[in-house]
């Protein structure tokens, strides 16, 4: 039973009260909501971070911080553009997503040497290739009862282990690197309330994928804290707990934190930190803003279809209806991805009403614990993956774990079946890992399953299918040579939950710990490939742009606007990784852009402006529309309903900088961060209520755009302007901006407002 609560909630002792005047019985007096909400878990945590005198407008400092090899160099960059001298927190830099280093020849080794140096001259803590994945790394060494983490990559969740954890783009980690804070109105707190046991066969994978498809579409958790009470989380494993709470960032949720009790106080001790553990759990009567109420007895065998973890079934479910299921999911994907080519799942349905995948995979930061390995070693133990055509592989998420399973025998029981055992890497949640043939279909135990997250591309034919499973089923799968198989649909299975012990030598033999011993005059290592940030021009009073791609699908992910898979090796050079920006979604946004830009650069240059912009301020001027085309910065915009969902990855807001762009329109943004990205980058986040005034190829002017951002104005007018010369007036807002965000989107990024004030 899974079950959202339409109203708030109180939570006392382990049950949960709509009524207030239940809990009144229970404590003999009547409960205040706005004080009880000062008794969550999430409250106490932000009120020891914050440093402002508002609870309400928080200005947090975090513990920790930390990057992968995709994200760090153009966080250090923007830093040390900005005046850093040297780390104020402890950074980790991981290398987990460019750590195959065939894409693009030395330059992803160039990016870790350069992140070596960096750790060495600034006081960083450097991981090397292949040694963690970043989340297990930090799951492992950094978290703590009470603290907060800041990372770079989406997936920074470690609730589980009573630490919040938040994910945002570079720009929010450099503010911090720079001794700033990070601003934030304080967000509501939903209570996640489990209760019962998973069944054998259940994983957290078949928990958190149920979430997910209960809570994405209705945005119920969106930018708010999830809480994790109840009595079932005294059933879970540590690394069960673990594996849930990373896929809290599929649900569009801020943050998350859970109760901590004698299991939590037993993972540190093991990894040998028992002073991060301390008891948390909500003070006296708390109040929540909703509830998920979810009984952990009845979850089942669960898979995400394409393209989307919240696109849920139990496994029955989709065997039972298959064809139509099938039908119906490959259809909607066609109509998402590029008309070049074809999503085909129905060929997956035999003659025999089975489904055949061709691929499984159980890795990273939520499929590669140890506790998920040595599940799936247990299911395939004596058992063979066969010699068809189905495959499967395995990436554990840390070399501790990786050694812990080589002496207990289980990576042994997997490579006896047919088990590829690959190295601690991030490839295959982003498609630079095991990326199946045009045509498969993959079930996998990692985070995504969004477009082209496997590697296809469909702009060259190339598309294939991946679906989100519990490392249980994926193994229950295999033992059956791919026919699509319940984990508790296999009755002989013996789940033996072997302890772990964790061996921290590996890390103190390899990792580089500068933290506290900072060499300020050590150079830093620089590549052929790492490039300095362009100079971005700051917004003038008035701005012109040009619509160079309109999408009308109702969210757009990052991984849409600036690809994944091969565009890694090119981030840490802003203009080559700008040329990859919408290259999946709209192959010719780039070119239409460009000419945008060079536009501006003419126009600053004193070159005069193109006769199609003159006509622009011709109509404007027939219209009697007051302009100042010497004055007017001139750009590129996109437009989409809901840009911004999944990633952090600032990428994907500066690439579009970087090739012109001056602002996006959108009816919402799908995430905190993304919005936050486009700020930081100078690019104006318009909100617009009717975006079909307009379409692709129209110009929009905004005059007094500089004063209606540094006033906050609520709404204010544009004007979009046809090819045919008619001029219409239309509302547009910013929506809510703080004081230091007004600033940046004036002074046209982050890194100018830093040498400006």
């Amino acid at each position: 039973m899974l079950k959202l609560y339409d109203t708030g909630v109180y939570y006392l002792n382990g049950e949960l009260f709509t009524d207030p005047q239940a809990v009144q019985v229970k404590t003999g007096t009547l409960p205040d909501q706005a004080e009880c909400a000062k008794n969550t878990m999430a409250y106490g945590i932000l009120k020891a971070h914050n440093h402002g005198s508002d609870m309400e407008h928080m200005n947090l400092k975090f513990d920790s911080m930390t990057s992968h090899d995709i994200t760090y160099v153009g966080i250090i960059q923007t830093a040390r553009a900005s005046g850093m001298k040297q780390f104020p927190l402890p950074y980790v830099l991981t290398n987990c997503h460019n750590s195959l280093c065939a894409v693009g020849g030395t330059i992803n080794e160039d990016d870790h040497k350069f992140a070596l140096s960096a750790a060495k001259k600034y006081g960083g803590i450097y991981v090397p290739t292949n040694m963690a994945v970043i989340h297990s790394y930090n799951r492992e060494m950094m978290s703590g009862c009470g603290r907060m983490i800041l990372g770079s990559d989406s997936h920074t969740r470690y609730g589980a282990l009573g630490t919040m954890a938040v994910g945002e783009g570079g720009g929010e980690l450099a503010k911090q690197l720079l001794g700033r804070t990070y601003d934030f109105a304080r967000p509501g707190v939903i209570a996640i309330y489990l209760t019962g046991e998973p069944k054998p066969g259940i994983g957290p994978h078949d928990v958190a994928l149920s979430i997910c498809g209960a809570v994405y579409a209705n945005g119920y958790v969106k930018n708010k804290v999830m809480e994790f009470v109840g009595p079932g989380i005294q059933k879970l494993p540590m690394e069960f707990r673990n594996a849930i709470d990373v896929m809290t960032t599929e649900t569009t949720c801020w943050s998350s934190i859970w109760e901590t009790d004698e299991k939590t106080e037993e993972y540190f001790a093991i990894h040998g930190r028992p002073e991060a553990y301390k008891k948390l759990a909500p003070n006296g009567v708390a109040y929540y803003d909703g509830c998920v109420y979810i009984d952990l007895s009845t979850v089942e065998s669960t898979i995400a279809m394409p393209m989307h973890p919240s696109y849920t079934y139990t496994i029955h479910e989709l065997q039972q209806n298959a064809g139509d299921i099938l039908r119906e999911i490959e259809k909607n994907a066609n109509e998402q991805i590029a008309k070049t080519a074809h999503m085909d799942l129905v060929s997956k349905l035999r003659s025999d009403g089975n489904i055949y995948v061709d691929q499984g995979l159980v890795a990273g930061c939520s499929g590669g614990t140890f506790d998920n390995l040595t599940a799936c070693a247990d299911v395939l133990r004596g058992r063979s993956t066969g010699n068809g055509a189905f495959t499967m592989s395995v990436y554990p998420g840390s070399m501790p774990a990786y050694l812990e399973l080589t002496k207990n025998g289980c990576l042994a029981d997997l490579a006896s079946a047919g088990v590829i055992i690959r190295e601690c890497f991030c490839g295959p949640c982003f498609g630079a890992g095991d990326t199946p043939a045009n045509g498969e279909f993959s079930v996998r135990h990692t985070t995504r399953n969004f477009p082209n997250r496997e590697g296809s591309k469909p702009g060259e034919g190339q598309m294939s299918a991946v679906a989100l499973m519990d490392a249980r089923s994926i193994a229950a799968t295999a033992a059956n040579g791919g026919r699509l198989t319940a984990a508790t649909d296999l009755m002989d299975v013996e789940y033996r939950a072997p302890k772990y012990f964790f061996d921290g030598s590996v890390y103190e033999k390899r990792v580089f710990n500068g933290w506290g011993k900072a060499e300020l005059d050590a150079e830093l290592r620089f590549g052929p490939n790492i490039k300095d940030w362009p100079e971005m021009p700051a917004l003038t009073d008035d701005l012109l742009v040009k619509v160079c791609s309109y999408i009308t699908d109702p969210v757009t992910t990052t991984d849409e606007l600036i690809p994944s898979g091969e565009t890694s090796s090119y981030r840490s050079n802003p203009e080559r990784l700008s040329g990859f920006a919408l290259s999946r979604k709209d192959p010719e946004y780039v070119g239409r852009s460009k000419v945008l830009r060079q536009t501006e650069r003419d126009r600053r240059a004193g070159k005069g402006l193109s006769d199609e912009v003159k006509a622009v301020y011709a109509a404007l001027t027939r219209a009697g529309v007051k302009n100042d085309p010497e004055n007017t910065d001139i750009g590129s915009t996109i437009f989409a309903n809901m840009p911004g969902d999944g990633s952090a990855r600032e990428q994907a807001a500066s690439c579009q900088r970087v090739m012109g762009g001056s602002a996006n329109f959108a009816k919402q943004y799908a995430t905190k961060r993304y919005r936050s990205n486009c700020i930081n980058w100078g690019m104006t986040p318009f909100l617009v209520e009717n975006p079909e005034i307009f379409q692709l190829g129209d110009y929009i002017f905004v005059p007094g755009v500089r004063q209606a951002v540094l006033e906050n104005k609520e709404k204010f007018s544009a004007y979009v302007v046809k090819p045919d010369g008619t001029v219409k007036e239309f509302p547009v807002s910013t929506g809510t901006l703080t004081e230091t965000e007004r600033q940046i989107i004036v002074d046209g990024c982050l890194i100018n407002y830093y040498r400006k004030h």
